[in-house]
Parts: structure tokens; sequence; C-alpha cells
């Protein structure tokens, strides 16, 4: 009975105790001097008790301390949390919150520095990958990915299983096998965990293995037993003999070159009675005499002396180059190696498939420019300057219709026809009234369709003013199609490229399963016979303008879902568009997608061999289309019949 007094007075007694420390003031009183003026190397103790004790006050005191609002009051020595400031300043208590008045000079301001506040905000990581919040999981997150710690590797991966959120937990695990890499405990699950990132491409994957495959330079009479080395260096390939001598300098493995200069000054501080070393100073003008004295003043131990060749070459040939891993683990470094070696493999078969589709897009692009032309130029032989400013009215067009319908989706559904109806409509206006009286007169048509395409932009610039006018893509055309941290293709791309696709078919289906289709290859081929057999050469020719004006407004809307919307964006085109058609044959829709696929390709390889100067791609590439012509003539793909013989 007596017995079961005693422990549970003692028990009383006890409890109190037991709560205090439990109480962040009573961890913080422990460590009072660290905690009011603390320091980047004794922060740590401090830092770990608050993370062992696991109260949950701890993350509001370490982002208050973090913050520089703690504060300790003079009076009792206690820690509070400034809330408010004025003439009495409002703190309140770091477990339970209860807030009290307190005279200003009656306080003392933790102020943590830099340092502090970083390793504050390490431990507070460990708290926040469990907060409820997502948003300070993912900060949590980011903050271990910037500072790659080995403290990190182990809260991260005891918060991977109970993460909610799909996406931030595949983050997690990745970051958990990156931290693996680089400090987990042993030797075969750092390797296993390289193993596992040889598939990642993203560039903090490399950062991470080329951490683990830094090196640094090193000498030694022999290559040691117990070092990873990396590289022996050959002299003469790898380093000159200069710069090997200067490295067992470093390594006080040699005496030091002496200098001209240090000759100098040496000479100068042995003057004695007019001489330098039995030298007379006035003998003293030339390079072999201050040697000469300087060498006097070594024999006498006045100075050191100076390192002959032989002696360098000797010195170097008595030493092994080489650099050494910074990683002492050999299996480590050598799985790094080779996950590095087929990252960096992976990396450069995406790059080139990264630049093919880029040139891809380009191609769909100039073949959408160019296929209206192909049409015009290849049945009429009209050289039409104008043709840009049909790709800019379809612009316009779908700007302007969008100002009227705000859904862009609609919209884009309306201006497409509806430009395609304005451009084919002004294509046979012009051809009426312009084109048609100049047939066969090629100079006087290219001079006319210019000076309409001038009068074009002109009204263009009346209309809508100079500046750029946005013409907006929908919603669901935002983004990027990413296939790997290489390879990504935008939205717009893919959509420009599937429209490409749409009126080559389009197209082929006109000319060769339609009477108008039947009849334009007949002009082409053959224009008197074409009439002889009751074709009218006037209205396919009228139609064909109109045909290929109205290709090009489609043009103008897909293109200005990307590019600005201006009077002049006809003119970024016009060039191009006829180099796809001399380039791929008049006339020929298949030559038309040959030589856009021709220039496009060619083009953005000249911009990857050259990518600061844009400028210098596209003359390379006119001068080399002006070579290809040399050979070509009549294109890719020629005409076939006696048209081809015009």
């Amino acid at each position: 009975m007596f017995r079961r007094i005693f422990l549970a007075l003692a028990l009383w007694l006890t409890l109190p105790v037991m709560v205090q420390a439990q109480s962040v003031q009573d961890i913080l009183q422990t460590h009072a001097e660290e905690v009011l003026k603390p320091g980047r190397r004794s922060v740590g103790v401090v830092l770990d008790d608050l993370v062992a004790s696991g109260l949950p006050q701890v993350v509001p005191f370490l982002e208050a301390w973090r913050d520089r609002e703690i504060v300790q009051r003079d009076s009792d020595g206690l820690f509070f949390r400034v809330i408010a400031e004025g003439d009495m300043v409002t703190i309140a208590d770091l477990d339970t919150g209860a807030e009290e008045q307190a005279a200003e000079d009656d306080l003392t301001e933790s102020r943590p520095n830099g340092g502090v506040r970083r390793a504050i905000g390490d431990a507070l990581v460990q708290f926040q990958l469990s907060d409820p919040d997502i948003a300070k999981r993912q900060a949590a997150v980011d903050a271990i990915a910037r500072s790659m710690d080995a403290s990190q590797l182990e809260p991260l991966r005891a918060s991977i299983e109970g993460e909610p959120d799909a996406g931030l937990k595949a983050v997690k695990t990745r970051l958990a096998g990156m931290l693996a890499a680089l400090f987990a405990d042993t030797s075969e699950e750092r390797v296993a965990a390289i193993d596992a990132l040889s598939s990642d491409l993203s560039v903090d994957v490399r950062a991470v293995l080329n951490r683990i495959l830094a090196t640094e330079d090193a000498v030694a009479e022999t290559l040691p037993d117990d070092g990873n080395v990396a590289q022996v260096l050959v002299v003469g390939d790898d380093l000159t003999q200069a710069e090997a001598y200067a490295r067992l300098v470093a390594a006080d493995l040699a005496p030091p070159l002496v200098s001209n200069d240090d000759i100098r000054d040496a000479l100068i501080a042995n003057i004695a009675g007019g001489e330098v070393g039995g030298v007379p100073i006035h003998a003293l003008d030339t390079d072999a005499a201050r040697g000469l004295a300087y060498d006097a003043l070594a024999r006498d131990g006045l100075v050191p002396e100076r390192v002959k060749p032989q002696a360098q070459i000797d010195a170097v040939a008595a030493h092994v180059f080489f650099t050494s891993y910074t990683e002492p683990d050999a299996a480590v470094t050598d799985a790094a190696r080779a996950a590095l070696d087929a990252i960096e493999t992976r990396v450069g078969l995406s790059q080139a498939a990264d630049l093919g589709l880029d040139a891809l897009s380009l191609a769909s692009i100039y073949f959408l420019a160019a296929i209206g032309l192909a049409i015009t130029f290849g049945v009429m032989g009209v050289i039409n300057m104008a043709h840009g400013e049909f790709i800019m009215m379809g612009a316009y067009t779908g700007f302007v219709v969008q100002q009227f319908v705000p859904d862009y989706t609609i919209s884009i559904i309306i201006a497409l026809p509806l430009a395609f109806a304005i451009t084919f409509g002004a294509g046979v206006a012009m051809e009426r009234l312009v084109i048609r009286y100049l047939y066969h007169r090629p100079l006087e048509t290219l001079l006319a369709t210019f000076g309409i395409s001038i009068a074009l932009q002109q009204l263009a610039k009346n209309i809508f003013g100079t500046q750029a006018r946005p013409l907006t893509s929908p919603e669901w055309l935002d983004g990027a199609l990413v296939i790997n941290d290489v390879i990504a293709i935008s939205y717009i791309r893919i959509a420009i490229f599937v429209m490409a696709l749409m009126f080559l078919a389009l197209i082929l289906f006109v000319l060769k399963r339609t009477r108008l289709g039947l009849e334009v290859r007949a002009v082409t081929q053959n224009p008197g016979m074409a009439a002889s057999m009751g074709i009218n050469p006037d209205r396919i020719n009228m139609l064909t303008f109109g045909l290929g004006s109205g290709i090009a407004g489609i043009a103008g809307v897909a293109i200005g879902l990307y590019a600005k919307v201006t009077s002049e964006m006809g003119a970024d085109y016009i060039v191009q568009s006829f180099m796809t058609v001399v380039v791929g044959g008049v006339g020929n829709v298949w030559g038309t997608l040959a030589g856009a696929s021709l220039i496009g390709f060619l083009q953005k390889g000249i911009e990857w061999m050259n990518p600061s100067n844009t400028l210098a791609a596209q003359t390379y590439m006119i001068l080399f289309i002006i070579l290809f012509i040399q050979f070509r003539p009549k294109g890719i793909v020629a005409l076939k019949g006696r048209a081809a013989a015009d």
C-alpha cells in the first residue's frame, strides 16, 4: 500500500518536469546563448534538438526565427515571437500562443545571419515535406533540390509513401534517387540509384552525375594504389612541358622557375660597390649578363639557383601526372560514367530528333505559304509578287473575326473559310483587272504585282495601323508536346503540320479527281491543245489564280497563330515561297512539298551549325539553292509532257 502511494507521489512530483521538458521554451532555454546570437557552426545543435523533439510548435518557431521575429525578454530570459510593434510590443508565447505586452527596451532581438537562416530553412524542410498544404510540400522539395544535402535523404524517403499527390510523389521519388546516388550509405545502393537515373535526360540528373565524376589534378612519383584515377595525362599530348612543371611547383615537388623580373629584383637588392656578383652595373645591359650576375649570387647562397632546362625535363619525367575523381569509390564513378555516356548518347539522338521536328514544322509552314504560288506560277507562268499580301489578308481576316467571336476555337473555324473566300475574291479581281492583260509579259507582270503588294501593305496600315495585331490561338493549342527533356514541339506547330497534310490531300484530290483539276493539268501541260479540246484557258486561269490566292489566305490564318500579324508579314514569306516553288519544280504539288522540305531542313541545319546568326543561315541557304538550280534547273520534280520543253 505504501509502495503504491510512494510511486503515485513520485509520478505527481515528476509530471511537471516531464511536461516542461516537452515545451519549445525549455529547449530554447537550454541553448539560450545560441538562440540569441546564433552562428553557422553552433546552430546545428539547437536545430537537432528542436527537430528531435517532434513538437508541433517547432515549425512556427523556426519560421519566426528565420524571419527574425524572435526576441528574448531581458527580465526573465524567455523567448517570444513578435506579433506587432508600437509604443508597447505585442509578443506571443512560443508554446501556448498567448499574447502580452512588453516594453521595447526589455527585449533583445535574435538576428540570424544568412548562413543560419539557410540552416533553419533546411531544418524546416523536414517538417514541410509532410505538411497538409501541398504548396509547402512543393516548396520543401524545391528547397531540397537546390541544396542537395545528405541530411535530407532520409526525411525525403520517409515522406514518399504518405504523399497523396501523384505528381509530387513522382518528383519526390526522382529527387530521392538523385540524393541516393550522391549520399546513400552503401556502394551497391548508390550504383543502383545511378543505374536508375541512366534513362533520365534532364539537366539536373546530368549535373548529379557530373558532380560524382568531378576530378582534381594530381601529380606523384607513381600512381597511388588506393586512388580513384580518372585519367593519366601524357606530357606533350595532354600537357605541355611548361604546364607539367608548373604543376610540380604547385605541389611543392620542384623549385619554382626564376623569372626575368625575379632576376632584376634580386640584382637590385644585392648591389654593392657599383657591381653585382662581380659584374659592374653598367655591364648588366643584356639578359645573358644579368643571368651571369644572378648565377654568381646563387653560388654565394644569396638567391635561389636557377632551374636549368634539363633539370626541368628530368623532374617532369620522374613524375606521373593524372586526374583523380573526388569520389573515392571506383564502382560508383564507373557506374556514373556509364550512365552519363548513355544519357549523352540519348541526348544527342534526341537533339537530332528535335531538330528534325523543327525542320518538319518549318517545312510545313513553307509548304502552306508556297502551295498557292506553285499553282498560279505553274499554270499561268505569272510571277505574283503580291502573294505574300494574300497571306497577310488571311491573317488580318482571322484577327477581325476574333473581334466579333470571342471563342477562339469557333473564331478560327469561321476564319479559315472566310479567309479563303476573301482572298479568293481578291485574287479573281486581281486576275480580271490586271493579270490577264499581262500574260506572256513577265517583266510587266512582276512590276504590276509588286506595285499591288505595296498598295495592299499601305491599305493594311491605314486600316489596322502599324502595330502588330494579335491572332490568339485556342487554349487547347497552348503549350507543347513534351516527349522528353530535349524533344518538345508546340501544339500550334503540330496543328500547322496537320493542316499542311490536309491541304496536300485536298489539292491532290482537286487536281486528280475533279474536272477542274483535269482542266488545270491540261492547261498546265499544253494550253493550245487544251483550248482546242474545248477548255477555256481564260476561265481556268481566273479560277486557278483565285484558288492559289485563297490557299494563301488560309495559310495566313495558320501562320498568324504564332507569327506577328502586321502589314509587312507577307514579305517574310514571299522569298521562301518562290524558292520553294523553283527548287521543288514549277507547277507540281509534289515538287512544292519536296522543295519546302529541302529548304526547311536546310535552313534548320544551317541554323544549328551557326545558331547565333540566322541572317547568315538564310544567306548560305540562298547560295546553296543557286548552286542547286545550276545542276537541276527544272527543280526536284520536273514537269512532264510538252510543258517541260517550254
